[in-house]
């Protein structure tokens, strides 16, 4: 692996890493920061154990990746199939010497780039919740941390002259350059895998009860109603005896209001409003009842109804035009998940539906008509080999 910190190296690597023993490849991921907390007994968070011109650090640095590459040969020999580097691996000399040292094995070098602010600061503040930084003041450490990734910056080289390699945009899974000169073996099975969507457990939820439901109104920002709140109390308690970690919502009230009592039974969640889930824009039609609609704007009531996928309301979104935002919102749930087992997005009617609809590949004048209860939840699970949903009740 390759690339600065917080680009989802580590995320790629184990789900190579799981993707490839579902083939009975004989696998394991070699983490050069896991093996620095090990063997180094002072804290490393602090942002000077990276400056390059710390040569101490540089050489305790250099002797860990050493070892990590010998442990990684070692498996290999030992009858291993694919040992995985987990490290920056960000300069050329490094990069040089794991070519001398793993001379005598095919080598694929994977470089993850991503280059939205927003994601790269979400995903800081997950590194910073490790045990790792629990010393630290909280703004401290995320000034610690962007340091570190300056200092890395100062030495990273991209990939250029390696033999076989892949840079890949690793928010929306997108190969940006790829070089392959010499026979890698799996090589056709892991960069699949580095461009599909793997979830192990996905629950997809609608945010309870709102006064705007009761009243049939669309879009605007409305709270739960009581039958809401209780809706909300009875998915955290479904959901007590399962871990957790993340919940995504939109930014609207209702999800982060459903998501709240969830969080509340969890030991240690977080949630994540993210306006990439946000509802349908209804534009003019906002914070009106379908009645309303229909006597005000009747041409807007009929012409959706004559193409409900593709029509766009006045001044605001469609199903159609909603999909590019609702595939960058589930391309960040999937980077900021960070290989979590269980992932929970709390959503709206529609979104949700564009959500299936981008794992179950339906038709897209059936995308407007997917069942979305406030009642159940849908389950899925999506690897290479196998989708499974199912539509499950929480009481």
């Amino acid at each position: 692996m390759v690339g600065l910190p917080a680009r989802g190296k580590s995320t790629l690597a184990t789900k190579i890493k799981e993707d490839l023993r579902h083939d009975s490849v004989r696998v394991r991921i070699f983490n050069n920061g896991d093996l620095r907390r090990k063997l180094v007994p002072n804290n490393t968070s602090i942002a000077e154990f990276y400056n390059p011109d710390n040569l101490d650090a540089v050489l305790t640095r250099e002797r860990i990746a050493g070892i990590n590459l010998e442990k990684a040969k070692r498996f290999l020999k030992a009858g291993g199939d694919v040992a995985i580097v987990d490290a920056t691996n960000a300069s050329q000399e490094r990069r040089n010497r794991i070519q001398t040292i793993l001379s005598d094995h095919p080598l694929l070098f994977i470089e993850c780039v991503n280059y939205d602010e927003e994601i790269l600061s979400a995903n800081i503040l997950r590194k910073i919740e490790t045990p790792e930084f629990n010393y630290i003041p909280h703004e401290e450490a995320v000034g610690c941390f962007n340091k570190r990734i300056a200092y890395y910056e100062s030495i990273y080289a991209p990939l250029k002259d390696e033999p076989n390699f892949i840079r890949i945009d690793s928010l929306h899974k997108t190969v940006l350059k790829e070089e392959i000169r010499n026979g890698i073996p799996y090589y056709d099975q892991i960069r699949d895998f580095l461009v599909t969507d793997t979830i192990k457990h996905l629950y997809l939820i609608r945010h309870g009860e709102t006064y705007y439901n009761i009243e049939n109104r669309i879009g605007g920002d409305s709270e739960l109603t009581e039958n809401g709140l209780r809706q909300a109390r009875e998915l955290a308690e479904y959901f007590r005896g399962k871990e957790i970690p993340l919940i995504f919502t939109s930014q609207r009230k209702r999800t982060i209001q459903t998501a709240e009592p969830i969080k509340a039974m969890q030991k240690k969640c977080t949630i994540i409003p993210l306006a990439e889930l946000n509802e349908i824009d209804s534009g003019v039609c906002e914070n009106m009842s379908y009645n309303e609609i229909r006597e005000k704007f009747p041409f807007i009531y009929s012409d959706r109804k004559k193409d409900k996928y593709n029509y766009v309301y006045p001044e605001g979104e469609g199903y159609a035009t909603m999909k590019e935002r609702i595939d960058r919102g589930i391309n960040k749930v999937l980077y900021l998940s960070n290989s979590s087992s269980n992932i929970m997005i709390i959503g709206h009617r529609a979104a949700n539906r564009m959500m299936l609809s981008h794992f179950l590949f339906r038709r897209e004048e059936d995308v407007p008509y997917i069942y979305i209860p406030q009642d159940k939840f849908y389950y899925l699970s999506v690897t290479q080999s196998r989708k499974f949903f199912e539509l499950r009740k929480y009481k």
